[in-house]
């Protein structure tokens, strides 16, 4: 992941010590630029144990700041609930883990590699909702990728690099029930917008009724009539996604289509990985985010490469 992030964004991440850490398995890095300048450093903390909390997430310990008193660099803390070693024995992430841990360095190169002096719009903050997962996803598609493979896909025993045909049904796995995966999300992304949009006080929110209207549109299959989805989807009704959960699909078509720059002029290509760095990991939330993202690459996002990457031919090209 480092090394890829290295030939990428054109940076060098090293460990380096740090006595005061609050636990043995907590890793403190430091990320320099091309110039051997540290520009940001990081707290990994990959292993699940006794009263952590649960999940993975990347977070903010101190943003960017640059004043006439002081300059302050910004550090990020990278938290995930992988299996620790035992006994010795190496842990052995799953190709979920890997994806998890590539998700939350994605968000952590977005908030370390800012270049905006003013905390309020550095690094992650400040960003547009539909585009602060776009870092993130975006980085994921290195873990679908031959070449990035190589650099880190050993046999723990033999050092053997990932067999042909075991990467090739690993490909394969990535198309399975894609097409219904992005109905469901429409679905729940199509209730939440008309959910906001079309409430009248003197009808009520007619939750259950909006949610089988969705469902007789576009849903292939039906769940049976004594399931109550709509009342366990916290994160519209308690997780801050409110007319928002949208963005779930909008970043994977950002991250598609920004990565389909890498699949025409190669995958580990450092013209492009500047390219990203510059326009969308440095500017944080300064700018508004399509006038960014076309700064990259050179248009707005097209939906293709989401199509191609999730198996679903374009009904045009076929």
């Amino acid at each position: 992941m480092f090394t890829i992030a290295n030939r990428l964004f054109d940076v060098r991440i090293s460990a380096t010590e740090q006595p005061e850490l609050w636990h043995p398995a907590v890793r403190f890095y430091e990320v320099r630029d091309h110039n051997d300048e540290r520009v940001a450093q990081f707290y990994l903390d990959p292993f699940a144990r006794q009263k952590k909390r649960g999940g993975a997430w990347m977070d903010v310990c101190t943003n960017r700041l640059t004043s006439r008193r002081r300059r302050q660099l910004p550090t990020a803390y990278l938290v995930c609930n992988f299996t620790p070693p035992i006994e010795g024995l190496p842990t052995l992430l799953t190709h979920d883990e890997v994806q998890t841990l590539f998700h939350e360095f994605g968000h952590g190169l977005h908030h370390m590699l800012t270049r905006v002096d003013y905390p309020a719009v550095a690094g992650i903050n400040g960003v547009a909702w539909d585009a602060v997962e776009l870092p993130s996803q975006f980085l994921e598609n290195w873990c679908w990728e031959r070449e990035a493979l190589d650099l880190f896909a050993f046999h723990w025993e033999t050092g053997e690099p990932l067999p042909q045909s075991l990467y090739e049904r690993l490909r394969s796995a990535r198309h399975f029930q894609t097409a219904l995966q992005t109905v469901r999300q429409l679905e729940f992304a199509l209730f939440d917008f008309r959910l906001h949009l079309e409430y009248a006080p003197e009808q009520g929110a007619r939750v259950a009724e909006l949610l089988e209207e969705i469902r007789s549109d576009i849903s292939p299959i039906r769940p049976p009539a004594f399931n109550r989805f709509a009342n366990g989807f916290s994160h519209i009704f308690a997780g801050g996604y409110a007319a928002g959960y949208y963005s779930y699909k909008w970043a994977e078509l950002l991250s598609a289509d920004a990565f389909s720059l890498f699949e025409e002029r190669g995958v580990l290509d450092p013209a492009s990985g500047r390219a990203f760095r510059e326009h969308i990991l440095e500017k944080g939330g300064s700018e508004d985010p399509m006038s960014l993202y076309i700064a990259f690459r050179g248009r707005e996002p097209r939906i293709e490469a989401l199509l191609r990457q999730a198996g679903i031919e374009d009904a045009k090209a076929a």
